[in-house]
């Protein structure tokens, strides 16, 4: 089947592939380097994906299934995560700053060393959460 992966602002396509499924579209568009800011990712499913230190600047991840990824060091600054399952993560040195993760699962996740500076962070669940050397915004009240 043909997958598209389109810019989140002006809907052209950045890149099209025949995939298995759009989580191997991404795959694919990671291994020949595409820029994937700013592109829209919403709804769909990456669980178990490898996005260490992709650029995902503004890219728009809401509504998401994204647990047991690997987000290590991703560039993730004023993309929308909101209402995505990040459980189990690795979010390790991942950049957040200004995302919006308002009811995002994050439960399990390694935040450790992330910065969620300026992020929107109403309702989402660290519940079991490694938050060591995290960033917060300083208005931040996590549930302990």
């Amino acid at each position: 089947m043909r997958y598209e992966i389109r810019d989140r602002y002006e809907k052209y396509v950045i890149y099209s592939v025949e995939a298995d499924s759009f989580k191997f579209a991404v795959e694919s568009a990671i291994k020949r380097h595409i820029n994937l800011s700013q592109t829209d990712l919403s709804r769909v499913d990456l669980a178990g994906i490898n996005l260490s230190k992709v650029d995902l600047v503004k890219a728009d991840l809401s509504q998401s299934n994204l647990s047991g990824a690997n987000l290590y060091g991703t560039n993730l600054k004023r993309s929308n995560l909101a209402d995505a399952n990040l459980s189990g993560s690795n979010l390790y040195a991942a950049d957040l700053t200004g995302a919006n993760l308002s009811n995002a699962n994050l439960s399990k996740s390694d935040l450790s060393g992330s910065d969620l500076t300026g992020a929107n962070l109403s309702g989402a669940d660290f519940s079991g959460s490694d938050m060591l050397g995290a960033l917060l915004p300083p208005s931040a009240r996590l549930a302990a």
